[in-house]
């Protein structure tokens, strides 16, 4: 039923997209003998134009999980406060571009900078597609600006890692064996309350094969604290069972050209020039502040339309 949810998804705007277009070919023919329904003909092709385009990009999104919710972990690198400070500019670049497209989201996990900003958070963020689109973001993120912490005004480069993880389904084939995990239990940090900060509510899985950790501490009740954590641990297993099955496939094929986790995939640069580049697709803006406002669009769409081009004709199709 999923799986038919999903086709449908792409199929059913196809099939509303071929009567506009009908309908714009009968506009067209009566556009010949009177020239002043022109520019209503342009708006209804431009109109057509943007959804076509965000149909491709539905379609372009063919793994499995794509259409699952998904966890948003940002990390901050090497730098201090200034690492941590990109880390937090990144986290409201990502909630403002989930609040622009519906999708529902929550901190489950957050470690704050000493100073400012924040060392470690992990987002849940739920809503169709929200694992398709964000995986496009995986990579390390780079910040090149003059500093708000440094007296001397010089410039400093700070980096963040951002992954994603979907959220696995309820009889997921991923095996967590009772055995296997070690569960820790500790007193909630930061917000939330006396009760949450006096109760040890705050649930850590260890993955004892793996050495996989997970921790969730925003829920009071430390059963949906453990659920939650649970659901990441999944997560990341699968995310690990995946990276052994690319790597299988590399050394198959030899595909050199694929970017793997932890490369650098982006420079937002705000000093001394304004420009956001993306380094996989040479996708770049100059609007760096609407960038750092959500408008990320743009980039993950090349990203998926280049992924697409290196993966040939396996994108999902509709029958």
């Amino acid at each position: 039923m999923k799986k038919l949810k999903r086709l449908k998804e792409i199929t059913t705007p196809l099939k509303e997209l071929e009567s506009t277009w009908e309908d714009i070919v009968v506009l067209a023919e009566f556009a010949d003998e009177d020239k002043t329904i022109v520019p209503e003909l342009e708006r209804d092709v431009r109109a057509f134009q943007k959804r076509l385009e965000g149909v491709e990009i539905r379609a372009l999104l063919s793994h499995p999980y794509d259409s699952n919710n998904a966890y948003l972990s940002i990390h901050a690198g090497a730098g201090g406060t200034e690492s941590c400070d990109w880390a937090a500019m990144l986290l409201r670049m990502y909630t403002r571009w989930m609040e622009r497209n519906g999708y529902v989201h929550e901190v489950v996990d957050l470690q704050p900078g000493e100073e400012a900003g924040v060392k470690r958070v992990v987002v849940h963020v739920k809503g169709e597609w929200a694992y398709g689109y964000l995986s496009a973001e995986v990579g390390v993120h780079r910040l090149v600006r003059i500093s708000p912490f440094d007296a001397n005004q010089r410039r400093h480069t700070s980096f963040a890692a951002v992954d994603v993880v979907p959220e696995m389904d309820e009889g997921e084939e991923v095996e967590v064996r009772p055995e296997d995990i070690k569960v820790d239990t500790f007193r909630a940090g930061g917000a939330g309350g006396q009760h949450v900060n006096k109760t040890s509510s705050a649930v850590r899985i260890t993955h004892l094969p793996t050495g996989i950790i997970v921790q969730c501490q925003n829920e009071r009740s430390q059963h949906k604290n453990r659920k939650t954590a649970m659901s990441m641990l999944m997560a990341r297993l699968y995310q690990l069972r995946e990276k052994e099955r690319e790597k299988e496939r590399d050394a198959l094929y030899d595909e050199k050209g694929e970017i793997a986790w932890g490369h650098q995939i982006r420079s937002y640069v705000l000093h001394p020039y304004n420009m956001v580049k993306d380094l996989r697709t040479d996708k770049e803006t100059g609007n760096t502040q609407a960038v750092l406002d959500g408008g990320i669009d743009d980039f993950i769409d090349a990203y998926l339309r280049q992924k697409l081009a290196k993966q040939g004709p396996s994108v999902v199709r509709a029958p």
